[in-house]
């Protein structure tokens, strides 16, 4: 355990270190954030006033606009870019100097993560948090600091599991780019990003809630709010966090499948 704590914070600090020459790109993040979220307050400002009503599947205006902050500012918590790291690597070969290494790269990669992320939460996060609470008005604080704490680091390691196998994709087609782009935007909506889930079709909504993207940010948005509920399915926070703690044990298992699989495929010539 010591020792693995240690090889985690060697990484995760090169990481930060190597991140953080190239700040100004995380800080642009600033600026898109706020942004997007405007888009969101206009168009759902003109979709309430249209339909003359107070709520819409559920959520009132203020609730909505809350949903599309909490969800904002836990996305650069759980950022992660594994998937793209991992198929460049496949594709040109360098990933050899992993399979060399005393460690698994998916270990690697996950250290870098936290590296990356622990930047982005001074840069990114903390700002952009600030922001919405006192620019915009917007609640930021959780129903439960701990089971919101809890479901956002589980949603950080589901993220980067669900990112780490589409990458694993590229031992398969070598250049996964137009896969893990299909991927992402499947990623994307289906883990509420876009919209609650909720808003989906029923049938849909049966569907999605066995899928491995509603623990990505859907549930811990949830859980910031302090209610859960999709597919008709309606429980409590600690019995959702289980179901997500479940949910990325079995992600990691696939992940470990996918890799023990694709490793024979690899042959590490480049292109």
């Amino acid at each position: 355990m010591r020792r693995t704590l240690q090889i985690i914070r060697a990484v995760g600090l090169a990481t930060y270190k190597e991140w953080a020459a190239y700040r100004s790109h995380m800080a642009v993040s600033i600026i898109i954030g706020p942004v997007y979220f405007l888009v969101q307050y206009f168009i759902w400002h003109a979709v309430f006033a249209s339909r003359g009503t107070e709520t819409l599947n559920g959520f009132t205006l203020e609730q909505m606009l809350a949903y599309y902050g909490i969800m904002s500012v836990i996305t650069y918590l759980t950022f992660d870019f594994a998937d793209w790291n991992l198929q460049m690597l496949i594709r040109t070969g360098k990933y050899v100097t992993f399979v060399l290494r005393p460690i698994s790269h998916r270990f690697f990669a996950l250290s870098q993560k936290l590296g990356h992320r622990s930047l982005g939460f001074w840069l990114e996060f903390v700002p952009v948090f600030l922001i919405y609470m006192f620019v915009f008005g917007i609640d930021l604080i959780p129903a439960s600091l701990g089971w919101a704490v809890l479901s956002i680091a589980l949603g950080f390691l589901m993220t980067f599991l669900v990112n780490y196998c589409i990458g694993l994709t590229a031992f398969w087609l070598t250049n996964a780019e137009g896969i893990r782009r299909m991927f992402l935007l499947v990623r994307d909506v289906t883990a509420g990003i876009f919209v609650p889930l909720t808003f989906f079709p029923e049938a849909l909504q049966k569907v999605l809630f066995y899928l491995p993207f509603q623990f990505m940010q859907y549930v811990p948005v949830r859980v910031f709010i302090g209610e859960y509920e999709l597919a008709g399915y309606s429980m409590s926070v600690p019995q959702i966090v289980g179901l997500q703690a479940l949910a990325v044990l079995v992600m990691w298992l696939v992940s470990e499948v996918l890799a023990r699989l694709g490793i024979r495929k690899f042959t590490g010539v480049g292109v």
